[in-house]
């Protein structure tokens, strides 16, 4: 893999006027317009009952999703006009101030700041906004892997040059959200890191031997009730159905009754205190519930389209920063949509992982914007009629030859 000069040839200048160059920045923002309204109407849905119960207004989640929603757009289109080389230069102060917010929140005494709930500390409350610094995890070690790797691509083949110094930085990020605690996304965000790594050159070799090195963490953590039981759970749902497995058992009711047209917007019954977090953690055993399979396949559709898209853009980039960001970007999306998804069917153990625009939560849905904006930034980066680079020349790696990660 070439190397990458991240230092500007010259001032930076915005892009010209417009969201997307050629059908893929046209495809992205279709997809993110149409997942995103569909996600406030299921939203809505789901979240009713609940709101009512807590003597909200029925709309309260929703209407505040649609807020954030229009935050996000609004991010989107910002960061689709900032060259993204821009984030190259940003890597380390973005990574610097992640890791400030991510220790704010586990310090001892800052309670006022960042208060425990439901057992938990996991959320910044700045001037009555609330923040959760974890989701903004997944941009800073995308951004600043992607950069460094560039930086370093001679010494990747290395474990004490390359993996290691990688793991060391990463650690800031993963250990203050562990301490919070929150394993699903700590492992979210250091596969984001993997992904990024192995696509800019890291040895299959060393990754085949970091879950051998944590499996004494991993049995630890197994060790924690509440985790033995979800896996227990996994592994056979019906063996504890109103206990351990109830989550799951009921995500698969819901998905199972709603047949192939669903039972129809606003008529699931899951919802009504027996699917947990309906409006959250399991928001599409409802699509599966209202919608059925036809619903299922739209939304599925959709994120296969963000990621064929985003896997397109990642190969076509200008440059080796160009690829690995982008391939970083798509996985924000992709991979989270897929364990999500993968949870509601009973695939992998519950994690707490939203489905991505869809589920309730501004954080992430801010997060999963702008990723999605600075992905739309690099298409817009290559020209479309030549299918070559704009700027620069196209560069060889794992990304360029294609995604399935093989070298080039």
């Amino acid at each position: 893999m070439r190397r990458l000069d991240l230092a500007p040839a010259g001032p930076l200048t915005l892009p010209d006027a417009g969201i997307g160059r050629g059908w893929e920045g046209a495809l992205l923002l279709t997809a993110t317009l149409l997942l995103t309204s569909f996600g406030l109407v299921t939203l809505y849905s789901a979240s009713a009952f609940l709101a009512q119960r807590q003597g909200l207004p029925d709309w309260h989640y929703a209407v505040r999703q649609a807020s954030g929603a229009l935050v996000g757009l609004a991010i989107l289109w910002g960061c689709a006009r900032v060259p993204y080389r821009f984030w190259g230069w940003a890597a380390w102060p973005l990574l610097v101030a992640v890791s400030a917010l991510l220790v704010a929140v586990v310090l001892p005494g800052t309670t006022w700041l960042a208060p425990e709930i439901n057992g938990a500390r996991r959320w910044l409350i700045l001037g009555g906004i609330t923040v959760q610094p974890s989701e903004l995890a997944k941009l800073a070690i995308v951004v600043w892997t992607a950069a460094a790797a560039v930086r370093k691509a001679d010494q990747l083949h290395s474990l004490s040059r390359g993996l290691g110094p990688f793991l060391l930085v990463w650690a800031a990020l993963i250990v203050p959200i562990l301490l919070e605690p929150n394993l699903s996304t700590a492992c979210l965000v250091a596969l984001l890191g993997g992904v990024v790594l192995f696509a800019g050159g890291g040895r299959i070799g060393h990754f085949v031997f970091l879950p051998l090195l944590a499996l004494p963490f991993v049995r630890q953590q197994l060790g924690v009730s509440f985790r033995a039981e979800r896996l227990a759970a996994f592994l056979d749902p019906s063996a504890d159905p109103t206990g351990a497995g109830f989550q799951v058992h009921q995500s698969l009711i819901a998905i199972g009754s709603g047949g192939l047209t669903g039972a129809g917007f606003g008529e699931g019954r899951q919802k009504f205190g027996f699917l947990p977090e309906p409006h959250n953690d399991f928001i599409f055993a409802l699509v599966g519930e209202e919608w059925g399979l036809l619903g299922v396949a739209f939304v599925v559709a959709l994120y296969s389209t963000l990621v064929v898209v985003g896997i397109r853009v990642a190969r076509r980039a200008p440059d080796e920063f160009g690829q690995l960001l982008a391939t970083g970007l798509t996985a924000i999306v992709g991979v989270q949509a897929l364990l999500h998804m993968a949870v509601g069917l009973g695939l992998v153990p519950a994690t707490g992982l939203g489905l991505p625009l869809v589920s309730y939560g501004r954080s992430n849905q801010l997060v999963t914007l702008a990723a999605i904006g600075m992905l739309i930034q690099v298409a817009r980066a290559t020209d479309p009629d030549s299918g070559r680079a704009a700027h620069g020349r196209a560069s060889h790696g794992r990304v360029a030859a294609g995604a399935a990660g093989i070298r080039a």
